[in-house]
């Protein structure tokens, strides 16, 4: 019998490449099971890391700043031959770093991540393949603009730093340098919201990434005024679009001052590993996820991996929490208890909840 594994995060419990391992790892109880190991992402955290593993592309290490502005080192994946770097936002600029009294968008920036994307064109780079996962800002990308040569000034005129705190509130004028470097940006992103409106990035992930409540209407506000400076500086025409309002409008930033577009991340992630070529070569399509829920069959990486497997006549097992995933279509689905995650030791009681899973299962025959 030969497995495809290929399980997406477990969020904030396990990643991607880890819970592989340990599916694996019980699968391999079984007398003549081969493997097929490729963890995916589909935009979320983590997704250029795991290009960069799959693609065996060589990283490069550089001192950056995180979204609260603390030195740290960082890295992206480069690809010489494309000329081409691949880079997680989360890696900079990302909330799962952070203290909780850290989270306040009024002053976190992408400006860490800005510094290693010129870092990326120092060596070279004509293309950034930027993954918005697990970001802890909303800032229209004004960081990465920063670093990139735009500055961003108060009402005399003078230079705003980043990390001040009450940046958007403050800025009134925007000023471009005077020749911009020639970069792409593709943009990978796992959720369709536009940037403004009740669905968009200030309302439904400001409070995620530490807006109050009773700031929300004002942050709005202010977010609004500066996609008015980006419209009136670069004179182009604007619409809001599905994913701009991902990791606080990054994507949606770019695209005034450079060539930037978005990609929802399974297709792109399917595409550069092969993964219907690895799903042609298997009996068995092993994935899993947090939680299986109607988000997910709006372009999740365990939906997309789904539809290659009935359009290919291969059976797919689910592993999940929650019961979204009774009735979406897949031929085994495999429920993790539930966790309790005010317990000190939840995350290695979510790893020994999933080998004690797929253990059972392989005991009780289901992947036969």
């Amino acid at each position: 019998m030969r497995y495809l594994v290929a399980p997406n995060a477990f969020k904030g419990t396990i990643p991607a490449d880890e819970a592989a391992e340990l599916i694996a790892n019980a699968l391999g109880k079984e007398p003549g099971a081969e493997f097929i190991i490729q963890p995916m992402a589909d935009g979320g955290d983590g997704t250029c890391a795991l290009l960069i593993n799959s693609l065996g592309l060589e990283k490069i290490h550089a001192m950056t700043l995180n979204a609260v502005g603390q030195p740290i080192q960082g890295y992206f994946g480069w690809d010489a031959a494309q000329k081409k770097a691949y880079l997680d936002l989360a890696t900079a600029s990302g909330i799962g770093a952070l203290a909780k009294y850290q989270k306040n968008p009024a002053v976190t920036s992408t400006y860490g991540t800005g510094l290693l994307v010129r870092k990326a064109l120092e060596q070279g780079a004509e293309e950034i393949v930027l993954g918005l996962g697990g970001s802890a800002t909303v800032d229209l990308g004004t960081g990465i603009l920063n670093a990139l040569g735009v500055l961003f000034l108060d009402k005399n005129g003078r230079e705003m730093p980043m990390f001040s705190p009450g940046f958007l509130e403050k800025v009134q004028h925007l000023q471009r340098a005077i020749s911009s470097p020639k970069i792409k940006f593709t943009c990978l992103c796992d959720v369709r919201n536009p940037f403004l409106g009740a669905n968009g990035a200030v309302l439904i992930f400001g409070p995620q990434k530490g807006i109050e409540m009773d700031q929300l209407d004002s942050f709005g506000k202010s977010c609004g005024r500066i996609l008015e400076l980006f419209i009136k500086k670069s004179k182009k025409e604007w619409t809001d679009k599905p994913g701009f309002g991902a990791a606080g409008g990054v994507a949606m930033g770019l695209q005034f001052f450079f060539d930037a577009e978005i990609k929802f991340g399974a297709p792109y992630f399917f595409d550069l590993v092969k993964m219907e070529e690895k799903v042609c070569q298997s009996d068995w399509i092993i994935t899993g996820e947090g939680q299986y829920d109607t988000q997910s069959n709006e372009g999740k990486a365990s939906f997309e991996l789904l539809n290659l497997a009935k359009a290919n006549g291969k059976k797919i097992a689910l592993i999940t929490s929650g019961v979204g995933g009774r009735d979406s279509g897949f031929d085994l689905v495999l429920e993790l208890p539930a966790l309790d995650f005010s317990a000190p030791e939840f995350k290695a009681k979510a790893r020994e909840n999933l080998l004690g899973l797929v253990d059972l299962a392989v005991l009780e025959g289901k992947l036969d």
